[in-house]
Order: C-alpha cells, then structure tokens, then sequence
C-alpha cells in the first residue's frame, strides 16, 4: 500500500496541471499567498474527491440523499483516504445550537441531570430545551421573547391613505388588505379609531372580507406580521421586519430556555441551566466533584475545549455568536476524542482569532492528531504553525492567473532558506515602525459591562492607527464592535461576516459596478440596459446566464461543462453583438480589475488593485474565491465610505505575510487622509505598525475584561502582558 497520496495534473480554478506526492501519517501545510491555489487543491481536489469516493461506497438510496460532488479536474488521484474537513465556515443550527449542544456535552449534562436530579424531571428528553418535554412553554426554548412593537408599525397621527402603516406603502398588497377592507375608514386617522377598530386593525381574525374580485381570511396586522415573520428563529429574521419587533428575555424561564420542571431538579444546589451557563474551566471542577462515571466523560470533553484554548467559553453560548476561529476550534475538539486512525483531516487556517500565546495549544492538537496515525493537511499562514510541518508545500508564484504552481515542496529549512515569497517572509524579521503619529483627538467608551467587559473606560485616539490586542475571549471585540458602534453610531464597521457567494455573484455585482456599466453599454448600443445583464434580457436562452450546464444524473455524480450556445459567456448571441471600443460586455467582465481600471470609469474597481485584487477578473463567481480573497473584497466594498472612524475586525485573516504588508499600506493611507482606523488583532506585524495600542486581558471570559495597556507600542514592550512578551520575541532573531 502507497505511504502517499498521490495528485496528478490538477487543474481545479487556477491551478495548472499542478503534481504532487504528499507523505501520509504527517503534518503537510500548505502556504502561498491568499488566491495562489492552496483551497483549489486541499478543499476543491483532495477533499471533495475523497467525500465524492466515500460516497460512492453507499447504497443508491443514501447516495441520492447526500450532497452531490462532481469530480475534480485531474489526470489522476490515488492513495487517498476517508478525510474529516474542519474548516471556517459558520456553524449551523442557529439560535437552537450552542457551544454545549455542538459539542455534546449538554447532552451528557441530560443524561447526568435525568440519573441524579433531585427532583427528577424525568427522563435526559426532559432537560433538552429542543424538546418539547424540557423547553420552556412561553418561549419554546429560546430563551427570548420577541413580538411586535406596535408603536413603531404605526404613525397615530395618520390615516390608511396616509401611510399610518409604516410596514405597508400605500398601494402595496399589505396595505390593501386593510386600506381596502371595508372594514375602516381609510381617511381617518389611527388615533381616531375607537377601542374596538383598533383591536380589529390588529389583532382581528376568523372571517373572511372581500376586496373588488378577491376574497381572503381577514388577520390582524400584528396577527399577520407574527406569524409570517415571528414564527421562526431568530437568526432568521426578515430584514425588513427586524425594526418593527422587540425583543427580551422571556419571563418566564428568565433565558433560561428549559420548563419550570427541568429548572427545579437540582445537583448540589445547581440546576442544568446554572452548569450550561458557568464558563467551561469553572464547569470542569464542578463536575470532577461527584465521581460520577457520566460526569467523567463530560469532564473529558470539557477538558480538551479548555487545552484549546476556549475554557472562557459557556455551553450556553449560541454558536451564530462565535468567532470563526472559535467555531473551527469547536469543530476541532470534536474530532480529538475520535480513536479513528488512518484518516486525512484536513484544516483550513486553523490559527484565525489566535492570540500568539495560545498558537502553540492548536500546534500540539495538530501534532497529536497526526501521532495517531493520521495525515494531516493544513492551510495556514502563521510562522509557528509552519515550522511546525513535516512537509511543506509552497503555492504561487502570485493569485489568480499568476498563481497556480508548485513554487516549493519540502522541508520548512529547505522553505526558510528558498528563494520564494514565503521563504522570503519567514526569514524576515521585522521592527516597530520609527515614528508614531499623535492623535488628533479622542473617542471615549465609559463604563462599558457587555459581556465580561469590567466596568471599561478607554480612550480611543481619533487620526491615528490604533491595534487592539489580548488574548482570544479577553473582551476586544466586544468593546470595539459592540460598545464602541453602539456609542458612536459614525463609526464604519468591517467585519469577518460573510458576503454572498453564488454562482451568480461577482466582484462587478458586489461592487455595484455592473449598473454603471449597463448604461454605458446601452448608451453606447441604442438598447435598454436589460440587454446587458446575464439574470434578464441579455441571458444566453440555453444556460439561462449561468455559462454551464449541469445535469443531474440522479445517485451518479453530476457532470457540468461549458455552455455550448455562449462559451461560457453567459450573455445571448444578440448581448455579444453590441460593443464598446470593440469589446463586448463578456470581453469586458473577462478583464482583470486592473486592466477595467485603467479603460473604464467604474467605481470601486481600483480599489481592488490597491488591495492586491488587481489580478481578480470582473465577472469571476464569488464562490471560485478564496477566504483572503472574500475579505479584502468586502474591504474595498467598504473603503469608499470615507471621512470616518473604521474597525475592522482581524483584516489579516486569510493574508499571507506578503498580503499584510499591503494591507498595512491601506490602512496607511486611509490614516493619511485624514481617517480613523482601529484594527482588533493579533498579528504582530500589525501591532508593530500602529501608533497606539490598547491590550485587554490578562486573561479570557471571567479572568479579562480589563485594559491593561494603554500606549504606543514602544512602550508596549516595557509592559508585562502576554502581547508584550510576544512582541519583544517577534523583534529578535527567530
């Protein structure tokens, strides 16, 4: 049997007939900068051929019922095996999941609860706030009450006609079934309406009313807005309804989630609810008490989350709140109680939201996965996570169509010691910056408790690069993105959330380029702006704008290739035949952001090649893009939003060492220009950039919360923080 897997002639996205050999039962990382190929053959090749092969082993009828994987493009892959993929993706679930039900400990929390409770509230069902028999009749388990808020549906002062439904334009359906009832007087004001037509309005139901031709079942407006918006998740709220609801915490089991059963049955005086709601390193010496066989094994699993790094964490923390670097981690923890062997576990940039204190807890779980006997596969920019590999495998030479290619395959000494970009940068040992700029003046948070925030007061220096630094769970991003933008609604918030990814989604879409460059094709052309549009007029009448056609071959793997009909144009054979200095709308989406730039008035598009997106093409599907990629994307989307304060919340996830050095140009001249900018991270590249510096700690959850300096980062180095003693680190010999 081959001790390797073995890749021959990859060509997934921009990869270019792309050989390898990679050693099984070791630590392989792959590096390169953000865009070079490393997703296209750890996520788009190896992973998905080996789920697509696993499936195969299945019956028809579970086939048909799994998620459907068309083959990579390759010449050959062999010696692969089962892989387990623990990437950043958000965790599902919603509000119903949190850290304890993820990662299963809730669930041996029941089974503890149902064996000892005092007084048993029956069987572990009847301790599951997803469970009818344990969630908490008022709010169904969530914890939260949310309704209506009527005050802000409705303008008093006005009539129907008038628009006293502030959620209903006149004219609009919603609005005709009240306005055109028969039921009120349209021109009378709300505040005129007695007792009785305003509890019609909104809470009346049960008979029918007939407008013109139609006839439909009359529901108040709140009736009707709770049950087409209201009876849902939460993380599922409309939009548009969000506004017009409230929300709180639930009277009746005060957020607790569970019934007034579940609630009474006690363990040593403490309910289900007062375990899940205590931070795990707390939790773990709670339960080691009973000598409980059950609570051993919740006492196993909490203590690998705390080894992790995540002890500040509750298991009633909802998992939408999570961090994508705690959700990987998570994810992580799952895995390391598995006694599987022989499988691939493939890891993308697991280090995201790690302070460089705790890198070295992810290296040791890396390390111990691969001692088992498993191969491990990761994706990852951090200089200690590298040096941690067996095997390297350097992608590039640059992103996109200049990347693509094996630049490196070997050792890390034999990396260090090349001649490659990475080789460069993991040889280069960078100082703080000569002088700091002095602020112009000063935003203040006083008293800030969210969280486990301690009574906070900070000043944030306004004119300046400010870097705020401290452990994972220390409390940053809760004073910057909570505290700071509840305080000063002004200030432009960057964030790590997702930006849409469908096939039909593009950098010219999501830079609200592709409008402009309709009407400059319509002026141009005599013809309605549609026409250039692959979602209307102009769509190729074949793959209806999609530039490929997939079939479904039911349990059988999909096959998609290129439209015949357009090339993979996307546009109809009429759309082509019109042109702007003879380039056809297709010609000008296959153009790279930089050359667009420098031939077209389009706005947003150069800002993409000051972010180093300059080689991404117009029309090229979110969903192809790499996560560095998305996020640089999302920060030129938001860059034109001049003249204010910005917190970006770890802008170098995703970068590559090179990468940081051009966002710190950005972030450079954006401060230049008279704006504010405040960075939440941990690179110390970064921090060694700023002029200020305010680092929270000393620890995570319950142990932080606290500022604990404040200063440039000069003088960061004289401090006795754990960002202070790795920063002095970073500035010597490696």
């Amino acid at each position: 049997m081959s001790r390797d897997i073995e890749l021959t002639g990859l060509r997934q996205n921009n990869l270019k007939d792309v050989s390898l050999r990679l050693p099984k039962e070791r630590l392989t990382v792959f590096t390169g900068v953000s865009g070079s190929g490393k997703s296209s053959i750890v996520f788009g090749t190896i992973a998905t051929e080996s789920q697509r092969q696993l499936k195969e082993t299945f019956s028809l009828f579970v086939r048909n019922r799994l998620p459907k994987h068309e083959r990579p493009r390759a010449t050959r892959m062999s010696g692969l095996t089962a892989a387990v993929i623990v990437d950043q993706k958000p965790v599902g679930g919603g509000v119903r999941s949190t850290v304890g039900t993820m990662t299963e400990v809730h669930a041996i929390l029941r089974v503890l609860f149902s064996r000892r409770g005092e007084p048993s509230a029956g069987p572990a069902t009847a301790y599951s706030f997803n469970d009818p028999q344990g969630m908490c009749p008022v709010c169904d388990g969530l914890g939260k009450k949310v309704e209506a808020d009527v005050g802000k549906m409705l303008d008093e002062d006005l009539s129907l006609n008038e628009g006293a439904i502030r959620i209903a334009a006149p004219g609009s359906y919603v609005w005709q079934l009240y306005a055109r009832s028969g039921l009120f007087d349209p021109d009378k004001p709300l505040s005129d309406f007695t007792p009785e037509e305003r509890d019609l309005l909104l809470h009346g139901s049960g008979f029918k009313v007939s407008r013109g031709k139609y006839t439909n079942t009359y529901e108040g407006l709140v009736t009707r807005f709770e049950r087409v918006h209201l009876k849902r998740d939460l993380d599922q709220l409309d939009r548009a309804a969000a506004p017009y609801v409230r929300q709180a915490t639930c009277p009746e089991c005060g957020g607790r989630r569970l019934n007034a059963a579940a609630l009474a049955s006690l363990i040593d005086g403490r309910s289900i609810a007062d375990h899940s709601a205590m931070e795990v390193t707390d939790l773990i010496g709670v339960l080691e008490e009973p000598g409980d066989p059950v609570a051993e094994a919740a006492v196993e699993s909490l203590r690998r989350i705390d080894a992790i790094g995540l002890g500040y964490l509750s298991l009633d923390r909802v998992t939408p709140t999570l961090s994508g670097g705690e959700a990987q981690r998570l994810k992580t923890v799952r895995n390391l109680g598995s006694s599987l062997t022989g499988v691939t576990y493939i890891f993308d940039e697991p280090s995201v939201g790690l302070h460089p204190r705790d890198v070295h807890r992810l290296g040791d779980l890396l390390v111990e996965l691969r001692d088992k006997g498993n191969t491990v596969l990761v994706v990852e920019h951090d200089r200690d996570l590298i040096e941690l590999a067996d095997h390297v495998v350097d992608m590039g030479p640059g992103a996109g169509t200049h990347g693509g290619r094996v630049v490196f395959e070997g050792t890390v000494a034999g990396l260090t010691a090349g001649g490659t970009l990475t080789g460069r940068m993991l040889r280069r040992v960078t100082g703080l910056k000569d002088a700091v700029r002095a602020p112009s003046g000063w935003l203040t948070v006083a008293g800030a408790n969210s969280h486990n925030l301690k009574d906070v007061t900070v000043r944030v220096p306004l004119g300046v690069l400010t870097a705020v630094t401290g452990v994972a769970g220390s409390g940053k991003s809760t004073l910057m993105r909570q505290e700071l933008v509840a305080r000063h609604p002004h200030v432009v918030l960057i964030d790590q959330s997702a930006i849409g990814g469908s096939p039909r989604s593009t950098p010219a879409t999501y830079l609200d380029v592709m409008d402009p460059l309709r009407k400059l094709f319509a002026e141009a052309s005599g013809v309605r702006p549609g026409m250039f549009s692959f979602n209307s007029t102009g769509a190729c009448p074949l793959c209806k704008g999609r530039g490929e056609i997939k079939t479904d071959l039911a349990f059988m793997d999909p096959v998609t290739r290129v439209c015949d009909a357009c090339g993979g144009s996307r546009y109809s054979e009429e759309a082509l035949s019109y042109t702007v200095e003879g380039r056809t709308i297709a010609d000008v989406l296959a153009m790279t952001a930089e050359e667009a730039a420098g031939r077209f008035e389009l706005p947003g598009i150069g800002g993409l090649g000051v972010l180093g997106l300059g080689y991404l093409t117009l029309g090229q599907p979110l969903s192809t893009l790499s996560g560095g990629e998305r996020q640089r994307l999302k920060l030129a989307h938001r860059m034109r939003e001049r003249g204010q304060v910005y917190v970006f919340d770890e802008p170098t996830t995703g970068l590559h060492m090179a990468d940081v050095d051009t966002l710190l140009a950005l972030l450079d001249r954006l401060v230049d220009e008279g704006d504010t900018v405040i960075v939440v991270e941990h690179d110390l590249d970064v921090v060694k950039h700023a002029d200020w510096v305010i680092d929270l700690g000393p620890e995570a959850g319950r142990h932080g919360g606290e500022v604990i300096f404040e200063g440039t980062p000069a003088e960061l180095t004289d401090a006795s923080t754990y960002t202070a003693k790795y920063l002095v680190k970073s500035l010597g010999s490696r």
